[in-house]
């Protein structure tokens, strides 16, 4: 046990600015590229002539490789060492955004953008668990905060940036950038961060629950996004029957990828994370809607739909590491439900657009979902790794993203399906804008609905603080 202790426990010369502005830098990257892709969609559409359908598998295809390995990278970054397996993905994360410059096709970026997801599963779990590991629990909030705010400052300047490179160098010039920060990336860690951070168990990595969790995602997110055709509900029991699976092999095998048993002895835990999968799910495929609704239907270009987008992200950057500075001495659940109470006002405004609408109406709505998920987010993700041991860092951090991605994933996939049930497999022309429109007021309804149905599970969880 004391062997465990010492290799959980940083050096205590660690430097624990350096590792916060890794982590910092990490957490910009790739919700940059996110929202910049968001705003160059409708021009890699025009360039393969590529189906609105189609089109969200480029943003969707990301988020579901990353959340098939997510989990399990978590588990291999807590036995070999967290900063070796971030440094990995880092790499590998800088040499698919230059390759993403060549695609010839939209086959090809999609296929690279999967890549993309599976070294970005190396990053998230392992940046948030190394920050853990060397900030105290009364310095926690903050330093999560800070994290969290890196992520809405890639959101925040990835419309405008990728807007503006989009329109004036094209949209492949947002990968030579992403790339260049990648490096970036690589080269501060290995300057500034020497420690390791790792809790050797000798333990095996869980194959076969990993590829059942893997092949869960994959079944329903794809079978989500055939629907309503037959082969859509085959794949979405077939995806069910591999989460039954799963969760009876987790329940038994004595190494298990994900503690499943922790989800039901850990109600903070369990809850935090519902909570956050609530949220993404209700949020994430605003910046993809409103950049179709601004682009096509309102005419604007790439550069000034990523103005608009803006207001939402900036209101998350400016006062995230206000909500973690606050989470660190208020009750965690108390900040976030009011945060997420603001996104379900927010929601209902967006669903409110029409044709018609004004900027200031969008942006107003835009500005209060921010200011409501900033103060869900940092003060959720305390809440999170405030309620788990120091040995299982690395897989609480990644199952909070796994919760985001599986969030944003169903975000995409309601927003796929809406589309196809609207306006079917066809490139968004004129003659589609009042379809469009109609799915766009249904799908806002349905997030607004399902981010209130989301304040009552981040309310029902128990007090972090005793």
């Amino acid at each position: 046990m004391d062997s465990i202790a010492k290799a959980a426990r940083p050096s205590p010369q660690v430097d624990k600015r350096a590792v916060l502005l890794v982590a910092v830098v990490a957490s910009f990257l790739t919700p940059f590229m996110g929202s910049s892709i968001n705003v160059a969609i409708p021009s890699i559409g025009r360039e393969f002539s590529a189906s609105a359908v189609s089109l969200t598998w480029i943003a969707t295809i990301y988020l579901l490789t990353a959340a098939m390995f997510l989990v399990p990278m978590g588990k291999f970054a807590d036995n070999t060492g967290r900063r070796r397996v971030f440094l990995a993905g880092m790499v590998g994360y800088t040499i698919v955004s230059l390759l993403c410059t060549v695609a010839t096709s939209e086959s090809m970026l999609i296929a690279l953008r999967a890549l993309q997801g599976f070294t970005d599963a190396m990053l998230f779990g392992t940046s948030v668990a190394i920050v853990t590991s060397v900030f105290p629990p009364q310095e926690r909030g903050r330093a999560l905060g800070i994290n969290v705010a890196g992520t809405y400052v890639g959101l925040s300047l990835g419309p405008v940036i990728g807007g503006s490179m989009t329109h004036f160098l094209g949209w492949r010039s947002i990968f030579i950038l992403t790339a260049a920060l990648g490096l970036l990336a690589v080269v501060l860690t290995m300057r500034n961060i020497k420690g390791e951070w790792a809790d050797p168990h000798g333990e095996k990595l869980d194959v076969a629950g990993s590829l059942l969790y893997g092949l869960t995602l994959l079944a329903l997110m794809y079978g989500l996004s055939l629907l309503p055709s037959p082969s859509g509900l085959w794949l979405i029991a077939a995806g069910l029957a591999c989460l039954v699976a799963f969760v009876l092999w987790e329940g038994h095998v004595p190494n298990p990828v994900l503690d499943v048993s922790l989800l039901r002895r850990n109600t903070v835990f369990s809850l935090s994370l519902l909570a956050a999968l609530i949220n993404y799910a209700a949020t994430f495929a605003l910046g993809f809607m409103l950049s179709l609704y601004l682009q096509y239907v309102k005419g604007l270009d790439a550069n000034t739909t990523g103005l608009i987008i803006l207001s939402q992200p900036v209101m998350m950057a400016v006062f995230s590491p206000l909500a973690g500075r606050l989470s660190d001495r208020i009750e965690p659940r108390l900040i976030a439900s009011a945060g997420m109470a603001l996104t379900t006002v927010g929601l209902l405004m967006v669903a409110f657009v029409n044709e018609a609408s004004g900027l200031p109406q969008i942006v107003a709505a835009l500005t209060l979902c921010g200011l409501g998920f900033a103060f869900f987010s940092s003060p959720n993700m305390n809440a999170i790794m405030s309620s788990v041991d120091r040995r299982i860092y690395g897989v609480a951090a990644s199952t909070a993203g796994v919760m985001r991605l599986i969030g944003q994933m169903l975000s995409m996939g309601v927003a796929a399906l809406i589309i196809a049930v609207y306006v079917g497999n066809a490139q968004l022309a004129p003659a589609y804008y009042p379809a469009f429109m109609s799915g766009f007021h249904f799908a806002f309804f349905f997030f607004a609905a399902l981010c209130l149905v989301g304040v009552f599970a981040s309310l029902a969880r128990a007090r972090v603080r005793s």
